[in-house]
């Protein structure tokens, strides 16, 4: 009895040994790429916004 539940035991463990997934870890043969677009108008329109603000107070009699 022993030796049949044992073989069975081992039975088990092996198949359920066979069954267990392959994981692999395979490169992109493509390069990564990182398309980034930047909009920066706002910062260039706050500095001029301050520039002219800075113009109007040293000049109050411009408009």
């Amino acid at each position: 009895m022993k030796t049949k539940t044992l073989l069975c035991a081992v039975a088990a463990l092996t198949l359920s040994a066979a069954c267990q997934p392959k994981v692999q870890i395979v490169p992109s043969k493509e390069p990564i790429r990182i398309e980034l677009t930047v909009n920066i108008n706002q910062e260039i329109r706050v500095r001029l916004d301050k520039d002219v603000e800075d113009l109007i107070s040293n000049n109050p009699d411009l408009f």
